[in-house]
């Protein structure tokens, strides 16, 4: 045999071994989900005005892309797992103000303090906030229709 046969064998033999392992699909679902909401979150649930009304007369909240300098870090009201960052935008002439909601657990790796500058980038699916230094994003609002298709729902095989 050469080592070439071998090789081969080894890989069938390993995807024989991966194919005939229970799978454990329920178990994927909730790990993939409880990762994803450590970071995302609805726009409804997360983004308000700074008088702290959360809707905009039925319409999907509208934030400007753009520079955000935090003017105030706090907990989020009635939600103890949440922070809430009061942002204001930084480009002349724009008096943008907005409160985001952010679960905890997107801020572990580096949490955001007053004074700090946010970049904030209109995606398809809603807006993407990141540290303005690293451009690492730590945080997703999804429009609603794009979040509730998130949910986990149990598979079975």
């Amino acid at each position: 045999m050469n080592f070439s046969t071998i090789l081969r064998a080894l890989g069938l033999a390993a995807f024989a071994a991966a194919a005939a392992a229970p799978v454990q699909a329920d178990s994927f679902t909730s790990s993939a989900s409880s990762a994803g909401s450590a970071s995302s979150a609805s726009i409804s649930d997360s983004i308000s005005d700074s008088f702290g009304s959360s809707s905009n007369s039925g319409e999907e909240k509208r934030v400007a892309a753009g520079e955000y300098r935090v003017i105030n870090v706090a907990q989020a009201p009635a939600r103890p797992d949440a922070t809430r960052m009061t942002l204001r935008a930084t480009a002349a002439g724009a008096a943008r103000e907005f409160h985001l909601d952010v679960p905890n657990r997107a801020l572990a790796a580096r949490p955001v303090a007053t004074g700090e500058l946010v970049q904030v980038s209109e995606r398809a699916y809603g807006y993407e906030f990141a540290h303005a230094d690293t451009r690492r994003s730590f945080f997703l609002a999804l429009q609603d229709d794009w979040y509730r298709e998130l949910g986990s729902r149990k598979v079975t095989i």
